[in-house]
């Protein structure tokens, strides 16, 4: 054992089954996100067109996804992108570069994603308490940069902030037990979502009105810059909207069976969640006007679905579906900080990440400082406004971890032919190639697109020089005396 190497730790449970696997990836996926972006995706598309956005995104969502099943079946275990690209590049090469900027990065993105729960169900929970949207502290911070420009950072406080503070707080709570009782928790959960879900649809098809469904405006589907800097800004809010397919890969340690239960959790989970997602949506434009959607602004862009019960039940509606997608957030969050905080944990038992991230509960067996560090950096994150976190979130990984990940996929396949692989990709390459073009159009066909990459290039800037200024005091690669030797050691 090397002096940089963590002590022995207890193994990881196989607990988690095809029906927790599933169940865990679809309250990743069905979080606030569906219920407070529609109004923000109708107004970037600009109408109903807007559905292109959901139908385009659960697309390169299923392209992506046969990207993670390939990988997940064929190296199952904790970590998820941290282990995949590690192994694609070589463990003590370039791999191990790509491997430490991932988890750089997810010190970062995590949290976000986690926060953005925490914000969203703070929202919602001011359609009952109007008085947590009053904002008491609000800023905007600036940072100038040579050669990048300016970094903005819009700070806001209120009583909804606490809110959010709070509901991470008691996640960790939660979290901080057995895996096999953790599962049950999820499976709990997952109850508040699909019946949130299931009643907005139910009512909105019962009073559905076509006429406001298919209103759309004039030259809705002409191939303009307009349309396409709109679907882009969709296609961002979307994206986000269905991320969370890929949690199982994350757990692929304490997944039974996860050869077979892995890819099937992968593409179950994305196929139902794409199937509520555009019914949802139908069910909504088919009730309100789009126009009024695009318009809605200021406390009402919140907490959309509220109004949209409220509209056709009463008050007692709102209130009621508030409460059930209170819960579906409460219960994304669960999901995506047990799923994330055994990402550092992997790293750090191959010496790759702070060694004391690698601890493990020695009753309970689950990584507890990873677990309480990223929901603590989730917690400060909740000072952020919603959508400068999703922004960021969405652009920081698909730079840092998504496309890397997908062209690894390529490059493992020529790299390793004979790599037993329980799983392999449909229509092997179309499927990857597929998913690398639409990350990129989504980085691009925005609006001021370049203000969140040059997030992404400070964190990668920052965390090449953490790397190499660590790699060069230990006499790894690239400062290692025989690199390709080590790297056949390995």
């Amino acid at each position: 054992m090397s002096p940089n190497s963590p002590p022995d730790q207890p193994e990881l449970i196989r607990g988690v089954g095809l029906a927790g696997a599933t169940t865990l990836n679809m309250i990743d996926m069905i979080g606030v996100g569906p219920f407070i972006t529609i109004p923000l995706i109708v107004s970037a598309a600009g109408g109903p067109q807007a559905m292109l956005g959901w139908i385009l995104g659960a697309v390169f969502a299923l392209c992506d996804g046969l990207v993670w099943a390939e990988l997940g079946a064929a190296m199952p275990g904790a970590g998820g992108s941290y282990r995949y690209l590690k192994e694609i590049y070589g463990p003590r090469t370039m791999g191990r570069l790509l491997s430490f900027l991932f988890i750089w990065q997810l010190s970062f993105s995590a949290p976000l994603s986690v926060a953005s729960g925490c914000i969203g169900l703070s929202h919602y929970a001011g359609y009952l308490w109007p008085g947590l949207d009053h904002a008491l502290v609000e800023r905007t911070l600036h940072v100038g940069l040579p050669g990048l420009g300016a970094l903005e950072a819009r700070v806001i406080l209120m009583p909804g902030t606490f809110v959010a503070i709070a509901t991470c707080a008691l996640v960790v709570f939660l979290l901080y037990r057995r895996i096999t009782a953790v599962a049950k928790i999820a499976e709990l959960l997952w109850v508040g979502g699909a019946l949130a879900m299931t009643w907005i649809i139910v009512a909105g098809f019962m009073h559905f009105r076509p006429a406001l469904a298919f209103d759309f405006p004039p030259g809705a589907f002409r191939l303009s810059h307009e349309f396409f800097t709109g679907l882009g800004a969709a296609m961002l809010l979307t994206t986000y909207d269905y991320w969370g397919y890929y949690n199982v890969c994350f757990l692929g340690g304490e997944v039974k069976d996860p050869g077979r239960a892995i890819p099937r959790a992968l593409i179950l989970s994305i196929l139902a969640v794409a199937a509520l997602y555009i019914l949802m949506n139908l069910a909504v434009l088919g009730v309100i006007p789009w126009r009024e959607l695009a318009q809605h602004s200021g406390d009402q862009s919140n907490y959309v679905m509220s109004v949209f019960m409220q509209r056709i039940y009463g008050s007692w509606a709102g209130r009621a579906v508030t409460g059930l997608i209170m819960w579906t957030a409460f219960a994304s969050v669960f999901s995506l900080l047990l799923g994330y905080s055994r990402v550092p944990y992997a790293a750090a038992l191959d010496g790759n990440y702070f060694r004391a991230f690698a601890r493990v509960h020695p009753q309970h067996r689950f990584p507890t400082v990873s677990l309480l560090a990223l929901g603590g950096v989730a917690m400060l994150f909740c000072l952020l406004r919603l959508a400068d976190v999703i922004a960021a979130l969405v652009v920081i990984r698909i730079l840092l971890q998504f496309i890397v990940q997908a062209v690894g996929l390529i490059v493992l396949r020529k790299r390793q032919p004979d790599l037993a692989r329980p799983f392999r990709m449909w229509l092997y390459p179309l499927p990857a190639l597929l998913a690398i073009a639409g990350f990129l159009f989504i980085l691009v066909a925005r609006k001021n697109f370049l203000r969140e990459i040059r997030y992404a290039v400070v964190i990668l800037v920052v965390g090449l020089a953490i790397y190499f200024v660590r790699s060069w005091r230990r006499g790894e690669w690239p400062f290692a005396a025989h690199p390709a030797d080590a790297e056949a050691a390995g």
